[in-house]
């Protein structure tokens, strides 16, 4: 990544930032998922709005030992540039970030192995380009008591930063110095378990011990400049989703937060588990401060649905047809799922049977999206999307399946095909994120 293209993200990052504290109403959304169609939609938002946008992996996405995308790092990057010279979006708008960086892939291993990895992780999205990176300790690890201390939260994320910034110091010329988000209230990756109940906002309180906590520990770890990197603090806003509900938005829970936004160092609040929220509660969390959000879930949510749909549609038009070998995509995921249930036993698997194959389809928490690279799955969805594009699809049966992209179809907006399908239905919640953040020309 040059040092051009970095500092331009950077400059653009920088500045919505600044301006949310400042009082403006602006924000970005960070889209943090490795799935080549979210990610194709996510860049044709950036070239509609003439913005910038921030895509992150999270550590169970791509990390060193590929992940469950079997992506390094270095591979990401290069495999979002690729999309980017696709699409048309300029390198130099694209922020590239790590979200969740910390032990929690490894976190059945002892607390100072899985730290370790995590830390070969740090160095690995370093040595890449990433320009952002969220040090997420939170989680506790084999040994570890059932919850950990913010001192011990603080020292393990340092210990994280230490490693990035001695790697970053090895191309000092050509390598982005990182930006930083830190916190110890950090919501579960990926949504509540199963009947969870609503989360508790941050306290004022909290947010004091925690920068208090991360300061020691950078400090001590000789990371001043670094301090002065971080730029958001996770924090709890009360907006979350579990398996079958979502926690909506709610001011008043937030006040003090919106009241206090600390000084030193320079920071706004990063939202988690943004997913589902309504454009309303949306908007009025830019206000409160919380210039970042972060939104994965509902974007595969919406691939699945579109797939889904597709689905119906090919069997409404080559169901009769002989010749045509139907694709078997839900069947085909459905299977993986069970053949590997590491993935979603721990957020359904006390259901029964019949509520857990609902679940495992469609619930917010959309544990399916682990699946999709499955070379099983990813073969019925090619010949899903082959089938469909052997000729026109008629728009009698767009209208049944996609009735929104049908009438933009009809008007010459949308082209009225199953990629095209497929892209529109992700935007749809894109731009709902990029309408409450006021992206729209803000590339700076």
């Amino acid at each position: 990544m040059s040092p051009n293209m970095s500092k331009s993200g950077r400059a653009w990052l920088r500045g919505i930032l600044d301006a949310n504290r400042n009082g403006q109403p602006v924000g970005l959304y960070s889209v943090c998922s490795a799935h080549p169609s979210v990610l194709r939609a996510a860049m044709q938002q950036a070239l509609d709005d003439d913005s910038g946008l921030l895509i992150e992996s999270t550590s169970n996405q791509v990390n060193q030992f590929g992940g469950y995308t079997g992506l390094t790092p270095a591979q990401f990057v290069a495999f979002l540039r690729s999309i980017a010279q696709e699409v048309g979006l300029s390198l130099e708008r694209l922020v590239i970030g790590s979200d969740h960086l910390g032990p929690y892939p490894w976190r059945a291993e002892a607390g100072e192995i899985a730290v370790e990895k995590a830390c070969a992780l740090a160095r690995a999205c370093a040595l890449a380009g990433y320009q952002k990176i969220h040090l997420d300790a939170s989680m506790p690890c084999g040994g570890d008591r059932p919850t950990l201390d913010d001192e011990t939260v603080a020292q393990r994320a340092a210990q994280i930063c230490a490693v990035a910034e001695r790697a970053r110091a090895e191309r000092p010329d050509e390598l982005p110095a990182p930006l930083y988000v830190i916190g110890t209230e950090v919501p579960v990756p990926g949504g509540e378990q199963s009947g969870a109940r609503g989360p508790q906002a941050t306290t004022v309180e909290h947010i004091r011990r925690t920068l208090d906590s991360f300061q020691t520990a950078f400090f001590a770890q000789g990371l001043h400049d670094p301090w002065e990197r971080v730029i958001g603090l996770v924090v709890q806003s009360g907006a979350d989703f579990s398996d079958a509900k979502v926690f909506d938005y709610d001011p008043e829970k937030t006040s003090q937060l919106r009241k206090y936004l600390p000084e030193s160092p320079a920071l706004v609040y990063e939202a988690h588990s943004t997913d589902y929220q309504t454009p309303n509660a949306l908007g009025k969390m830019v206000q409160d401060h919380f210039a970042i959000f972060k939104v994965g879930p509902w974007l595969t949510f919406a691939y699945r649905e579109a797939v889904f749909a597709l689905s119906a549609m090919e069997r409404d038009w080559l169901g009769n047809n002989k010749k045509t070998r139907l694709s078997a995509v839900i069947k085909t995921l459905n299977a993986a799922m069970l053949r590997n249930p590491v993935h979603w036993q721990g957020y359904f698997g006390d259901q029964d049977e019949a509520m857990q194959s609902v679940s495992r389809q469609f619930s917010y928490s959309d544990r399916c999206r682990y699946y999709w690279p499955d070379p099983a799955v990813q073969r019925e969805v090619d010949l899903l999307l082959r089938n469909l594009s052997s000729e026109e699809i008629p728009l009698t049966l767009i209208s049944q399946h996609f009735p929104e992209q049908y009438d933009r179809i009809r008007t010459g907006e949308l082209a009225g095909t199953p990629e095209s399908l497929i892209a529109h239905h992700i935007r749809k919640v894109l731009t709902i994120y990029s309408s409450s953040c006021r992206m729209r020309n803000t590339s700076g």
